[in-house]
């Protein structure tokens, strides 16, 4: 003889399945009401446009601004569709632009890269030199010589 289980209210509101848990019911609970799904938002919105400032900050420096950027949208993402749209656009973009790159000839490729290597940098010495007052080309003629 097996074991039954009685059905509850639970049951019924979830269309008879058990809910999983972890963060996505959690979440599905904390959206369950008014105020959570309020305060979810806030969170949410909170914490992504931080990260989206934080990466922007970042994105001049040598580092994972964009990366940074992106996270902070898909944060975004999970609460806002202007979000969702935004990211999926910028994917479109980035995809786009990797795509052209991939089809051009060796040369444009090392043209490309010295040209990023270029400007970090031109960022790095710049950042150095109005933050802590050392000038690196200055430094390295001096070590070299």
């Amino acid at each position: 003889m097996g074991v039954s289980r009685v059905a509850t209210a639970e049951d019924s509101r979830f269309g008879g399945e058990r809910r999983a848990s972890g963060p996505r019911g959690l979440l599905d609970r904390i959206r369950a009401t008014p105020a959570g799904r309020l305060t979810l938002r806030i969170v949410i919105g909170v914490i992504g446009t931080a990260l989206v400032i934080t990466g922007l900050i970042m994105v001049p420096f040598p580092g994972p601004g964009w990366l940074v950027v992106f996270a902070g949208l898909a944060v975004l993402a999970t609460e806002f569709t202007w979000a969702s749209r935004l990211l999926e656009f910028a994917k479109d973009k980035v995809r786009a632009a990797t795509d052209w790159l991939k089809r051009q000839n060796w040369f444009v490729r090392i043209v490309a890269s010295a040209l990023t290597l270029l400007c970090a940098g031109a960022i790095v010495w710049v950042s150095v030199r109005l933050t802590l007052g050392v000038d690196l080309i200055q430094e390295a003629r001096e070590l070299l010589s």
